[in-house]
C-alpha cells in the first residue's frame, strides 16, 4: 500500500501493510510515516494538504508539531517573532490583557482530560503567556473573547515553546480580520453564507432568508474551537482549516445547514429567532469526515469567485478572505502587518463616507434633490474605493424617486 492509498483509506487505524524493508506498519502508522517524508527539508506542501484533507487528517500531534507551521506558512525550526532582541515580558502591555485574564480563567472546559488542579492552572499560565506574548509582539492586534479557544488548541499540540510562533502566523495571515478594530470585516465573512447556500439550494435559502447569519458568527470566529468539545475533533478539523484558505471555514458552515435542511424546513420562515436558535448550536455528533469531504465538494462545485448576488465581489482585497487563496504560504508576518493597515485604512474611509452621506441626507432640500445626489455621489467616490459606486448609486436612487414623488 503506498501513501495515497494509506491516506484515503476509511478504516486505517485497524489495517496493516508491509513496507519494503518486511516491516509491518499500521496503515495509519504508513501514513505518518508519509506525512513526516512531506516535512523534509524540501517540504512537499501540496502532499501535506492532500493528508491534512483526507479521511483522519494528520493522524496525530506528533506529525502535527512538524505539519502545522509548514502549512502556516514557516519552517519550524525558525523564529517568526517580529521582535528578535527584546524579550515579549519586556514588550509594553497590551490593551486587552485583562480581557485575555477573564477568559483564561474560563479554559480548558471539555480537554484535556483527567487533569488535576495543579495541572490546569499550569496549562492556563502558559495559555496566558503564548496569548499575551502574540498581542505584546503584534500590539496592533485587537484580541476578541473566543480567541483563547484556539489559542489553546495551538498549546496542547505544539507546546508553550512553539505556540506562540504558529498564532502569530494564524493571527496576521489567516485570521485577521477577526483581530481589527471594527467587526465588519468578520460581518463580511457571514455575508457569504446566503449566497453560498443559494448556489446550491436556493429554496433553503430563500427559507432563511429572514435570519441574519449571525447564528454563525460564534463557530467561524473562533474556528468552531468554540462549540466543538472532542480534542481529536478540533484538532483534525484544524488540519483541514489550516491546509486550506480562510473562505473554507465559510463553506464548511453551509455544509452544516445544508446536512440539517429537513429540521430546518419543518421551523416556518416567519420564525427567525427559532431558525437563529437552532442554527447558533452545532449538531451533535459531528460527522466530520463526511463533512469535510462535502465541503471540498461544495467548494469546487461553487467557488467564491462564481457565488450569485456578486458575494465575493463585494468581499474587501485586503480580507483574508481573498488574501489566503493562490500561492498564500509565501506571505510573512510583515505582509499581514501591511494587509492590516490596508484594511484598517479602508474601513476609516467608510466610516468617513457613512458620516458624510448621513450629513448630507439630513441637509437635503426638496428644491436640490439632484443636485445633492450628485454632489453625494462625488463625495463617495472622493473618499475611497470598494463599493462605492454601488452606495452612491442606491442613494442616487432613492434621491430621484423622492424628487418624482414615489
Amino acid at each position: 500500500m503506498d501513501c495515497y492509498e494509506a491516506a484515503n483509506n476509511q478504516s486505517a487505524i485497524h489495517r496493516s501493510t508491509t513496507r519494503d524493508d518486511g516491516e509491518i506498519l499500521p496503515v495509519a502508522g504508513l501514513k505518518s510515516a508519509c506525512i513526516l517524508n512531506s516535512c523534509g527539508e524540501k517540504p512537499d506542501i501540496a502532499a501535506l494538504v492532500h493528508f491534512a484533507t483526507s479521511t483522519g487528517g494528520l493522524v496525530n500531534d506528533e506529525v502535527r508539531r512538524q505539519a502545522w507551521p509548514l502549512l502556516l506558512g514557516y519552517m519550524p525550526y525558525k523564529k517568526t517573532g517580529s521582535t528578535e532582541s527584546a524579550r515579549w515580558q519586556d514588550l509594553p502591555r497590551h490593551k486587552d490583557e485583562d480581557q485575555v485574564r477573564l477568559d483564561v480563567d474560563r479554559s480548558f472546559i471539555y480537554y484535556p482530560k483527567n487533569q488535576s488542579e495543579p495541572q490546569l492552572d499550569r496549562r492556563k499560565r502558559e495559555l496566558s503567556a503564548v496569548i499575551t506574548q502574540v498581542l505584546r509582539e503584534q500590539p496592533i492586534l485587537s484580541y476578541f473573547q473566543g480567541f483563547h479557544d484556539i489559542a489553546q488548541v495551538f498549546l496542547l499540540v505544539l507546546g508553550v515553546n512553539d505556540a506562540a510562533a504558529a498564532v502569530s502566523q494564524l493571527s496576521l495571515l489567516r485570521i485577521r480580520d477577526f483581530m481589527l478594530p471594527s467587526l465588519e470585516p468578520s460581518i463580511a465573512h457571514l455575508h457569504l453564507l446566503p449566497s453560498v447556500l443559494e448556489a446550491e439550494c436556493p429554496k433553503l435559502r430563500l427559507h432563511l432568508s429572514q435570519t441574519q447569519p449571525f447564528f454563525a458568527l460564534a463557530a467561524t470566529l473562533t474556528l468552531y474551537a468554540h462549540d466543538i468539545q472532542e480534542y481529536s475533533d478540533i484538532a483534525r478539523l484544524f488540519d483541514f482549516f489550516l491546509a486550506h484558505g480562510a473562505v473554507v471555514s465559510v463553506y464548511f458552515f453551509a455544509i452544516i445547514i445544508l446536512s440539517r435542511s429537513e429540521e430546518l424546513f419543518e421551523i416556518p420562515a416567519d420564525e427567525p429567532e427559532m431558525l437563529h436558535s437552532v442554527l447558533s448550536k452545532l449538531p451533535k455528533p459531528l460527522d466530520l469526515e463526511a463533512l469535510v469531504a462535502q465541503t471540498v465538494s461544495l467548494y469546487r462545485k461553487f467557488p467564491p469567485e462564481k457565488l450569485p448576488f456578486r458575494a465575493w465581489a463585494k468581499i474587501s482585497p485586503y480580507s483574508v478572505l481573498k488574501t489566503t487563496t493562490g500561492d498564500f504560504r509565501q506571505q510573512t508576518l510583515s505582509d499581514g502587518v501591511v494587509y492590516f493597515d490596508l484594511q484598517v485604512a479602508q474601513l476609516r474611509r467608510q466610516e468617513m463616507r457613512r458620516k458624510a452621506m448621513a450629513t448630507l441626507w439630513k441637509r437635503r432640500e426638496p428644491a436640490g434633490r439632484v443636485a445633492l445626489a450628485v454632489l453625494v455621489g462625488a463625495v463617495a467616490i472622493w473618499l475611497g474605493k470598494g463599493g462605492v459606486e454601488s452606495y452612491a448609486a442606491m442613494v442616487f436612487r432613492r434621491l430621484w424617486e423622492k424628487g418624482r414623488g414615489y
